[in-house]
């Protein structure tokens, strides 16, 4: 299987061929300055699943990128099964971000008895993933980032799923 991706980007509108331009749903919001991305996708075999004959079928014809992406994101879930999965999310995103803080904190003293009571709370439950990311991430100069590093993920993750834009927020907030 072979797949190719072509994509252009214009960034002045004098740079536009002087036919009219698509049609957008949104067009008022869409300025002359700003700048228009094209994109296509040429020869993908369709997997035998639903989903994935839908969204091969949108990519090949020739759909603008953004209702190809609407396919692809989220495909098949429901308003009620998003609020779910914010439901559990969002408070283990919280609880793993503030985890990595306090090994943010616990790393400035490395002589901490870690296995003694109030240390272990955040220490075994990021323990074993910090070991694996410090095989990727060394210490630094005797410093260990991978806290640093797994905040920043998890504050990330939290943002793109569950904070006020996030896709799930955006999903459950659907109304068929």
């Amino acid at each position: 299987m072979t797949t190719v991706a072509s994509g252009f980007v214009f960034s002045s509108p004098a740079l536009l061929p002087a036919k009219p331009r698509r049609s957008y749903p949104n067009n008022r919001n869409r300025s002359a300055s700003l700048p228009m991305v094209s994109a296509s996708v040429t020869q993908i075999e369709p997997d035998t699943t639903t989903t994935t004959t839908r969204i091969y079928s949108s990519i090949v014809s020739s759909k603008p990128v953004s209702e190809v992406l609407h396919n692809i994101s989220l495909a098949d879930l429901d308003p009620g099964t998003a609020k779910l999965a914010i439901g559990i999310l969002g408070p283990a995103f919280s609880a793993f971000g503030f985890l990595f803080i306090l090994r943010i904190v616990m790393s400035w003293y490395p002589k901490l008895p870690v296995e003694k009571f109030p240390y272990v709370l955040a220490y075994a439950p990021t323990e074993p993933i910090l070991v694996q990311t410090r095989k990727v991430i060394p210490p630094l100069a005797g410093v260990d980032v991978t806290p640093v590093v797994w905040f920043g993920l998890v504050s990330f993750l939290s943002e793109i799923l569950v904070g006020p834009q996030g896709l799930l927020v955006l999903v459950s907030q659907q109304t068929s």
